[in-house]
Formats: C-alpha cells, sequence, structure tokens
C-alpha cells in the first residue's frame, strides 16, 4: 500500500491531549504528523486526547501532510476504541504501538474494517521490541493495508540495555532487519527520534546516518529539528538535475535501439535509472508540498 516516494522527510509527533500542538501543527514544515494517543498522554486523559485529535482531523487544515494516528496497545483499556475512532478520523494512517507480530496487525485491521475505515487507510508499525524486530519480515506482508514501520528506538534501547551512542553501533542490526523487511515488501521507514534536543550537530549527523542506511525519513520531537531533517532527507538540487539528465539519457538511447548509455563518462543501466525517477518524483513531491504550505 506505502507509495514509498511520499515525502516522509520530517515526521513528527504531536501529543493528542494538547489541543494548542494539535492547533500549531497546521502551520509547521513537517512532511508527517503522528497524533499521539499514547505515549504523550497521561491514563486520565486518554478519552479527551482521543476526542481532540479525531475533532482536530474533522477540523481540516493540515494540507498534504501525512496524518498518523498512534494509538493505545490492543491489550489496554483504550486501544480498541482508539483505533475504531481513527478509522473514520480522516487520517492517512493508524500507527500501532510495539508491535510483536502479525496477529496484532490483523487484529487491528478487523477492527479498522468492523468500523468502516476506507480502503485506502493504512495501518503503521512501531518496531520497539527484541521480538519485533526478530518478527520483522513477518510483520511486513501481514496485511495488505500495511504502510510502513516506524523505528522506535528508545523502548528499543531500552529491552536492550544498550546505549545511544553517536554512531547508535547497538541498534544497526535492529535498523537494518526493519529496512530490509520494509524494502522486501514494498513499505515505507522512518527513522527513531533523537533525544537531546540542545545537540544539533548530533541531530544531523543521525539524519545523515538514517540517509545512508536507506530510512524515508526521522520522526522528531520538536519542530525545531523540521528543518534539517527535511534538508538532510530531501534529495540534493544536483542529484535532480543528474537523475534528469539520465533519465533522458536513457530514454533517447532507448528510441534509437542502443543497448549502452554512458553519461558523463558514466555507464547508465537500468537500475539507475530506476532510482532517478525515484528521487525526481520525490523532488517533484516536496516542492508541491512546501507550494501548499506556503499557499
Amino acid at each position: 500500500m506505502a507509495t514509498v516516494t511520499r515525502p516522509r522527510r520530517s515526521v513528527l509527533y504531536m501529543p493528542g491531549s494538547n489541543a494548542r500542538a494539535l492547533e500549531k501543527a497546521r502551520g509547521l514544515a513537517a512532511d508527517g504528523l503522528i497524533l499521539d494517543l499514547e505515549d504523550a498522554v497521561a491514563p486520565d486523559a486518554k478519552d479527551e486526547a482521543r476526542r481532540q485529535v479525531c475533532a482536530a482531523l474533522a477540523a481540516g487544515g493540515y494540507g498534504r501532510r501525512e496524518l498518523l494516528v498512534r494509538v493505545n496497545g490492543l491489550a489496554t483499556p483504550w486501544g480498541h476504541a482508539d483505533v475504531a475512532a481513527a478509522a473514520t478520523s480522516g487520517a492517512d494512517a493508524v500507527l500501532i504501538p510495539k508491535v510483536e507480530s502479525a496477529d496484532t496487525v490483523r487484529q487491528v485491521e478487523a477492527i479498522m474494517d468492523a468500523a468502516g475505515a476506507p480502503a485506502g487507510m493504512a495501518i503503521w508499525c512501531m518496531m520497539e521490541t527484541p521480538m519485533g524486530i526478530l518478527k520483522a519480515a513477518e510483520i511486513a506482508q501481514a496485511s495488505p493495508r500495511l504502510g510502513g514501520f516506524v523505528m522506535g528506538t528508545s523502548d528499543l534501547a531500552k529491552d536492550l540495555h544498550c546505549a545511544h551512542t553517536p554512531l547508535r553501533l547497538p541498534m544497526l542490526t535492529a535498523l537494518s532487519l526493519c529496512l530490509l523487511a520494509a524494502r522486501a515488501h514494498g513499505l515505507a521507514i522512518v527513522d527513531g527520534v533523537h533525544l537531546d534536543l540542545e545537540d544539533a550537530a548530533g541531530f544531523e549527523a543521525s539524519c545523515v546516518q538514517g540517509v545512508e542506511l536507506g530510512f524515508d525519513g526521522k520522526t522528531l520531537i520538536h519542530p525545531k529539528t523540521i528543518e534539517a531533517a527535511n534538508r538532510a532527507f530531501a534529495p540534493s538540487a544536483a542529484q535532480v538535475d543528474w537523475s534528469r539528465r539520465i533519465i533522458a539519457a536513457h530514454a533517447q538511447a532507448t528510441a534509437e535501439g542502443k543497448g549502452v548509455v554512458v553519461v558523463d563518462g558514466k555507464l547508465v543501466e537500468n537500475l539507475h535509472v530506476a532510482n532517478a525517477k525515484r528521487l525526481v518524483a520525490l523532488s517533484e513531491q516536496i516542492a508541491a508540498l512546501e507550494a501548499d504550505l506556503n499557499a
């Protein structure tokens, strides 16, 4: 179901219990928003948060941003009602926390279907426990509704008893397993948060690492990090220019019946053209998203 080329450079968590934050989010330059009913909401505020999130989504005004509602787990007193409410809220997806099996995805899917969720509404999974990571391939093919993975690196580090080091070496295996599962099944995948809001250099380094690993973007906990994430995960002007050139050269060579394409001394193959088309499409969608924001 996922459209991997949709901009997901910056996906910002917004607490569902904070009406002011939900309003402010309409003017932020994030590609996506996670309207959170889980970790960011105290137990006595869960019902009110659900009501506020559904009201905010009904009011609209979020433009082209991708909107995910992170529900509480089905084992909690709020999970079933969260999923049922989110199903017809107008959000793009339901985000399930701490997914550890394909059965959990299918249970959420059944609740969504019973509640009347539109066919195009996706399910996303938080990948944040050792068991979830080990079941990543199974989870990735659990449902046609599945749209993507969100890495929950804070919870994962807690369970692994590992440190949040700058290079994140203790978590690379988990990150890579989820990337492999996501790409094998055509899903989007966004990286975990950077916890130190005063460490701008560290945040930018983590974005660079995320790009190098292959993530579509990064989850964020503060609006001040949006610009850096958007810059890091967007194709550069040089990349887009090169991509357009090799697409054109390949098309011309194909039309002329040539089997070999060389641009600036570099051999261009079908795999390069496919990636070039992805980057150009992503660039065009980013431009449309930013035009919508500035309108």
